[in-house]
């Protein structure tokens, strides 16, 4: 008996309708020397809903978003996003591509020399295409929408990791984009600031329609956002469907997953 569910494997690739997915790996490989990362991995996310990636460390989780973003190249297959397979992408037409879908990094990758509030402005800025005024409305509806409105004129130094997260994805957002990647976004927080991003990304994904990507190791905080879910085990897509199709799997592999996941988490 194969370890991985045949209903997975028919129901890994797009199904050939009408709605098309917005981000999509075809058959991806990625490999490090001699370590193999993805080996063959497929999935998809139609627009305007979340994927979450699940997997133990160094299984390709965060791989797969940089290879997203342009950072890394995928050995073989295809990705595609907004309808385009950007593996043959130049660095210039990925720089276009990543005002449609933008990352919010585990450390924020905010600029330390920089306030929060021009942190926030950076992608506006760089567009050259507001006035002065019409920035600064901008970056203050953005970090209201985010909950942290009063940290404009602090420096990311001045604020704890959770806050950093949240200003994060308000500078994501400036950049008005169709899609949001997080890396670990509740990495180093406590459970309720886990729980306030979480509301954070839910928030989006309603109001703004935001097709998002978030890798993750928190269990609960995936319940909360998939519309589906990627399981990568040993460099391949080991389960892809719904949380509860997850939950509800026999799988040996993902069992013992799921029972080490609720032995680890603390009961909130």
């Amino acid at each position: 008996m194969s370890s991985v569910p045949e209903t997975i494997e028919i129901n890994r690739e797009a199904p050939s309708d009408e709605r098309k997915p917005y981000i999509a790996f075809e058959h991806v490989r990625k490999s490090f020397g001699d370590l193999c990362v993805l080996d063959d991995v497929s999935f998809f996310v139609y627009p305007g809903e979340t994927l979450c990636i699940l997997g133990r460390s160094g299984v390709g989780k965060s791989v797969s978003l940089q290879q997203i973003m342009g950072f890394l190249k995928p050995d073989s297959g295809k990705i595609i996003v907004a309808d385009e397979d950007i593996c043959g992408y130049t660095e210039a037409q990925m720089q276009v591509l990543r005002r449609k879908v933008t990352m919010v990094f585990q450390n924020g990758a905010l600029f330390d020399s920089l306030t929060v509030g021009e942190n926030v402005a950076f992608p506006l800025r760089e567009r050259k295409e507001l006035l002065d005024d019409q920035i600064q409305q901008i970056v203050s509806g953005l970090l209201e929408m985010v909950g942290v409105a009063d940290t404009a004129d602090l420096l990311p130094s001045d604020l704890p990791v959770g806050m950093k997260r949240s200003v994060a994805i308000a500078r994501a957002l400036s950049a008005q984009p169709e899609a949001i990647l997080y890396d670990e976004p509740t990495t180093m927080v406590d459970p309720l600031i886990s729980h306030l991003l979480g509301d954070l990304i839910q928030k989006l994904k309603k109001q703004l329609k935001l097709t998002s990507i978030v890798v993750t190791h928190d269990m609960r905080f995936a319940e909360r956002l998939a519309d589906r879910v990627l399981f990568l085990h040993q460099a391949k897509a080991h389960f892809f469907g719904t949380m509860q199709e997850m939950k509800e799997s026999q799988d040996e592999i993902i069992r013992q997953f799921l029972e080490l996941d609720a032995l680890v988490l603390p009961k909130v």
